[in-house]
This record gives C-alpha cells, structure tokens and sequence, in this order.
C-alpha cells in the first residue's frame, strides 16, 4: 500500500504499518463527518489505536450518545465514495496557529503552543476538512473500506482532570472486511465470557454501592479463589519459598523511607494512629524489606525467598474501575527475593520455570519482554551489566524467544514481563519479574560476604498471577466460567428425578462431601430437564449425577459430564476418580 508522507513525498508502506496508517487516516475521516454534521465541532486529539481509532471532540453544548453513531458512520462512507485526495503542507509556526484560529480549532492552537518551538508543523487536507498531523496518510479516501464506531465516552483534554471533559468516539479499522467480520464475532464471544456477567449468575463475587472498587466474594467465589491460593501454596512449597504475612497498616515513616509517600500517596489510603501518619500498604514489598532487616543476614542466608499472598488497597479512580481487572482492593501472589549479584541468572531462571508452570496449568500461551536501563535509572553501571546479563542469560538457558524493550525498565532496575495470549486471541500482561536496587538502599539492607565485607543485596520483585482477583477474572472468561474441576466452585451437582429419589440423592451427596467432593443436592420440586439446564447452563458444573428410580433401586448413579454424555457408574468407581481428577488438578 502507498501512503502519503509530510514532506510530500508517496512510497510504499512497511506492511507491519499498514493497517496503523489505515486506522489513523479513518480518524481523519471521522472527524470529517462529525464536522459536517457538527459545524462547531473543536477536536482535540485523534490517534490510531490497537485495533481503531478515536477522537476527542468538543461540540459545545450539544451532546451525542451511540444512538447517534451509525448517521456519523454513514457519513464517513460517503466520504470514503467521494474519493477524496489526501495532500500534505507545512507552515511556520506563526501561521499555523492562523490557519488553525480561522479554522476555530482552539485545542489545536494549544496543541502547537506545547510544541517543541523548533517542531515541523504539518498539515493534512482532504476535501474541505484540514487536520494538524505528522502523518503518514493513505492517498484517497477510498482506500478505507472496513471501519466501524463502536463507542461513545468522556476523556478530558489532554487526559488532566482540571480540564474540560471532551467527547470521545472510538471506531474499528481493519485493512479488510473479513478482518472485520472476524473481529466483531470475538468481540461478541467475548461479550458472553465476560467475567463480570458470568460471575453474577454463577454468583462468585458482587460488588456493592457501600463498597465501589471493593469485590465481596461469595460462597461460590470464595472456593474458587481458595481454590487457587491453594495451588499458590502448593507452588511456594515446590519452589521453597518462605511464605510470610505483613500489616496491612504500617507507619508514615516506613513509606516515607519506601519512596511511597513522595511519589504514590494519591493512590494510598490513610489514616491517622496515636497521632501519628499511618497508610494501608498499597504493596507489600517494604514489608518483606523488613522481614530481611529484622536480624543479620549472611551470604549462606541468600537467596531468601519470601513470598505473601497480600491484601493490598490502592485508590483508582471511579472511572478506571472493571470488575476484577481493576480493584481497589486484591491479594497479590507476591514474592521478594534477596540475592547476590552472581545468583541472578539462577534465581529469575527458576522463577520464569515457575510462571510456565503456571501458564501451561492453565492453558496459557506466552509472550516474554525484556526491558532495559532507562535514562533516569539509578545503581551503577557494574549494577545494571550484571542484571541486565543475568536476566538475558536466563532467558537464553530456557530457550525462550523474548522482545527487547531498550530504555523501558524500572528507575530501580531491569524488568521481565510476561503476556498471556487467551483463547480469544487477547493479551495480558501478568507475570512481571524485576530487579530492584533501590529498595534495598533505601532500606540500608547489608548482608556479610564470604571475605567478611558487608555487602547491599539485589530485590527481586515476582508475581505470577498479577493478583488473585485479576487472574480470576482472566479464568473465568478463558474458560467461559467451565473451570476445570478442581477449580471449579461446585464440582457435582445431584439431580433427582423426583421425590422418591430425593433420600438416595441426599445419601448420595453426603458420600462425595465426605470424600473432599464440592456437591450439593438440588432438592427442589422442579422437573428433571429444567435442572439440568441451569446445572450445565448457569452452575456450569462439571459433573451432575442423574439419580432416578432405577439408579436408586440398584445402587448406582448416572454420571453426565461435559460432553453431555450420560453413563451408569458406580459411586465408589465415580469418587475414585474425581478425587484424583482433583488431587492432580488435570
């Protein structure tokens, strides 16, 4: 594809930028058809996005919701029929804030005073509509043939709270119509695993007025999530970690030392104790750093491995709240590791053998992403060679292709992420190992080197999950709320058929708590195909027992699983195998 660069010139578009550019020149379309149907539209800012665009726009006291999407995306096909040609100039920056004045396009105006005073200033043209950009472009408008609006919100200006709230509209491009098709039928399927409605009817957490941000969770959610803490523990037992707990209030003084205070207290909750400043930990690595400083440590003591599944709350803004992918309040799968610079490469190998371990559980695919020193990093030079190769050497040793991210680590030291791929297609980023010399500074943490020098050890930050509630969230839409079997809140569900068999059914149920079997007993007076419905449909249990006249008068049970296949069993044969089904965690 061609495409029309700002110095005028036209060439041949990398292909991993083709569709960028297509998504990018839709936003200029769009904000044409919004300007033809709302002359006093003031746009703000317009980019390309993953999968679409958007723009920002004031339109004055007039107001526009969804309803009013499919006349602006009308619009824009009329644009894109009209074939309109895309050209290209600069002005100096006088005569930029002119063009843009006359044209009543005060955010561009202040756009341009942000500006780099030395900043080329280009513009775009096509037909009557003129936008500020550095482009590139696509040479006709035509050549936009699979877009879509989708949504309609609010984003202040320049994303400042002090500022006006704009209009966003957000579309979908994509280089073909059957890219879009495909697209728009995830997004449907996606719509159905939402973990927000999938948790309502199977009733695994709520959220509550009283409470925004905060997830209750329900009897049904409590033994999913127990559940997976107690993989987590089986886990930390595997890989010898120490599991440790810390306060969930703790001084001013500690998060002053931290770093917290100063730089992260708009996002932490406070309060006052005896008179004295005290914060509810918005993370629990300054307690693990306490842990290390409570007496000396040796080189024969490292590396200690310390890990918490930790309540932590921070304060996110009402709007950036999403169920259980954006809380006020979750328990992270933490773990510190306090190493010696030549036990790096060993320990974050073991801890990236850890989170496949994980994934593959779970049946995630993975990306893996290394970033490096930034510019406004502190340590020595020696300090990040040696993370930066210990990280990179473990990558290597488990064979794993990674993405080199130059400048993108912390201030405090090199990072590895790790970035789920789910069923749909969708990435996440979860796992995250990082090295931290800061902490261990601030904190004056020493330990005795074999030469009797008294030396700062290396943190090491790791979390796998992200934190529990996230990556329950993330579960329940990989698996459409069909969790496997031992993490699924109900396990078996036991139907009988009627009144006469409501005795065998209750004996039934009683065996399988007794063996460690999640059963309950649908008591209820209703017919038999309305109960399996709601057990596969709503529950999504993976096991009912259909226990009828012949089942009870020969002592066996009629197991339907999954794949709705009904087979008689024995229940000793059945408990034998789910409790193993279980114990394995297949």
């Amino acid at each position: 594809m061609k495409v029309l660069y700002n110095d005028g010139h036209v060439d041949e578009c990398p292909a991993e930028e083709e569709v960028h550019v297509l998504r990018h020149s839709a936003a200029h379309i769009m904000a044409q058809a919004i300007k033809r149907l709302y002359p006093q539209a003031d746009f703000g800012y317009g980019p390309a996005t993953e999968n679409g665009f958007y723009y920002d726009v004031d339109l004055g006291d007039e107001k526009i919701s969804e309803d009013d999407l499919p006349a602006i995306e009308a619009e824009m096909k009329k644009i894109c029929k009209e074939n309109l040609k895309f050209s290209t100039y600069e002005l100096p920056r006088e005569e930029a804030i002119k063009h843009m004045e006359e044209r009543q396009e005060q955010y561009k105006v202040e756009h341009i005073g942000d500006l780099d005073p030395d900043a080329r200033i280009t513009f775009y043209k096509q037909g009557e509509y003129v936008d500020m950009c550095v482009g590139p472009h696509i040479l006709y408008t035509k050549a936009l043939k699979a877009f879509k609006l989708t949504a309609v919100s609010g984003a202040y200006w320049k994303g400042d709270k002090d500022n006006k709230m704009l209009t966003r509209i957000n579309g979908i491009a994509f280089a073909s119509k059957e890219e879009l098709a495909e697209y728009e039928r995830i997004q449907e399927e996606a719509k159905k695993r939402d973990h927000r409605k999938i948790g309502q009817e199977m009733e695994l957490f709520m959220f509550a007025d009283e409470g925004p941000g905060f997830p209750f969770w329900l009897p049904n959610g409590t033994k999913l999530k127990n559940a997976l803490i107690e993989y987590w523990h089986d886990m930390m037992a595997k890989y010898n970690y120490d599991e440790v707990e810390t306060p969930q209030i703790l001084s001013r003084k500690l998060w002053e030392t931290s770093g917290h205070w100063d730089h992260y207290k708009e996002n932490m909750y406070t309060t006052v104790i005896d008179e004295e400043d005290y914060a509810v930990k918005p993370m629990n690595c300054p307690g693990a750093c306490l842990i290390y400083k409570s007496r000396p440590r040796s080189y024969r003591d490292l590396p200690l491995k310390l890990a918490e599944a930790g309540l932590d709350h921070r304060h996110e803004l009402k709007g950036a709240l999403h169920g259980l992918f954006r809380v006020r309040a979750f328990t992270q799968d933490d773990g510190h590791i306090y190493v010696t610079p030549e036990q790096i490469s060993d320990i974050v190998l073991e801890t990236a053998r850890l989170f496949d371990e994980y994934y593959q559980q779970f049946g995630f695919e993975y990306k893996v992403e290394l970033s490096t020193r930034p510019e406004d990093s502190m340590g020595s030079d020696e300090d990040w060679e040696r993370a930066e190769n210990g990280l990179r050497e473990a990558l290597e040793k488990m064979g794993k292709d990674y993405i080199l991210n130059e400048g993108d680590g912390a201030f405090y030291g090199p990072k590895i992420d790790f970035h789920l791929k789910d069923c749909l297609g969708r990435t996440w980023q979860c796992g995250t190992i990082q090295l931290d010399f800061q902490l261990p500074q601030n904190f004056e943490l020493e330990y005795m080197a074999a030469d009797g020098t008294k030396k700062r050890p290396i943190m090491i930050h790791r979390a796998g999950f992200g934190s529990f509630e996230r990556f329950i969230g993330m579960l329940t839409e990989q698996y459409a709320g069909k969790f496997p079997t031992w993490l699924a809140p109900l396990q078996v569900k036991i139907l009988p058929v009627s009144e006469k068999t409501r005795d065998y059914a209750l004996e039934v149920g009683q065996v399988l708590r007794d063996a460690g079997v999640r059963a309950v007993v649908d008591t209820r007076d209703e017919k038999i195909g309305y109960k399996i419905r709601e057990a596969r449909s709503t529950d999504r249990v993976p096991y009912m027992l259909i226990l009828g006249e012949q089942e009870r008068d020969g002592k066996y049970i009629s197991v339907r699983d999954r794949s709705n296949e009904t087979v008689a069993r024995q229940l000793d044969e059945f408990i034998a195998d789910i409790t193993a089904e279980i114990a394995e965690r297949r």
